[in-house]
């Protein structure tokens, strides 16, 4: 058998699995791992993780892509959390942490999003339904802390209309789905810019991506630092890559209207919408 025919084999054994009874599915969805990429995330991922020590989940590995923050010494305070490094560059990360995973469900996290209360019914719901590939959630945009709020702040929420409505969702929607999938799938693209839109289009084509109704919390930090810039590369970069503008042209673009010497975070996507 030739290197195609055994690709088309392994997506053929793919679609067949996302087509499986919905009891199957929950039996297979018992084991959760969160996968979270870092990279100088010391202020959000302390937070992060206290709040996922109260869910059940299977295990959760944070990723560390050369942080020069405290962010490693406060992963290390929780000791139940596994601390691996990858080369910087989220879709680099976050396969280095599905490698790994050891659950059969992997769930992947930026550090400044929130999951619901809920969320564990929500994923085994999701994947127990017939012909499933994936899932993500909708978001919901919000300024961080108790200071005063811009008079604008509000708009944050224009940013969560694209989870509604797109059915190819992002790296912010917290992206879950089954190990086989994730591997028949070839894991994140590891391409400059995009990666979880060309992860999600290239999902798409093994079964449904599901959006579900319940919300994550995303921080608005970036948006409120630079509002017109961020805005702009929300809606714009992408629109530029589905027309066929490749990641590495949007790239070089993405490091020049930041400015020299800024090192943007692993989830910067979290509101760039797909920049890592």
């Amino acid at each position: 058998m030739g290197a195609e025919d055994r690709g088309f084999s392994h997506r053929a054994q793919a679609l067949l699995k996302v087509a499986v009874s919905g009891e199957d599915s929950l039996s297979r969805a018992s084991r959760i791992s969160v996968v979270i990429p870092v990279l100088d995330e010391a202020t959000q991922i302390g937070e992060r993780l206290s709040e996922l020590a109260r869910f059940a989940f299977h295990e959760v590995i944070v990723v560390d892509g050369g942080s020069i923050d405290e962010t490693r010494a406060i992963v290390r305070r929780f000791p139940d959390v596994l601390l691996v490094e990858a080369p910087r560059g989220r879709a680099r990360q976050m396969n280095e942490g599905a490698r790994r995973a050891t659950g059969d469900v992997l769930l992947f996290l930026h550090a400044d999003v929130s999951l619901p209360p809920d969320a564990l019914s929500h994923i085994r719901g999701a994947l127990a339904r017939p012909g499933t590939a994936a899932g993500a959630f909708r978001t919901w945009t919000v300024a961080d802390g108790d200071g005063p709020r811009p008079w604008w702040s509000s708009l944050l929420h224009l940013a969560d209309l694209r989870s509604r409505y797109s059915r190819l969702p992002y790296g912010d929607q917290a992206i879950f789905l089954r190990r086989e999938v994730f591997q028949s799938a070839g894991g994140f693209p590891e391409i400059p810019l995009m990666e979880d839109l060309a992860f999600s289009r290239n999902l798409s084509a093994l079964g449904v991506v599901r959006t579900i109704p319940a919300r994550v919390t995303v921080s608005g930090r970036r948006f409120i630092e630079r509002p017109l810039y961020y805005t702009l590369l929300a809606n714009v970069f992408p629109l530029l890559f589905r027309l066929g503008v490749p990641a590495s042209v949007l790239a070089v673009a993405y490091g020049d209207v930041r400015g020299r010497g800024h090192r943007p975070s692993a989830s910067a996507s979290a509101s760039a919408r797909g920049a890592p």
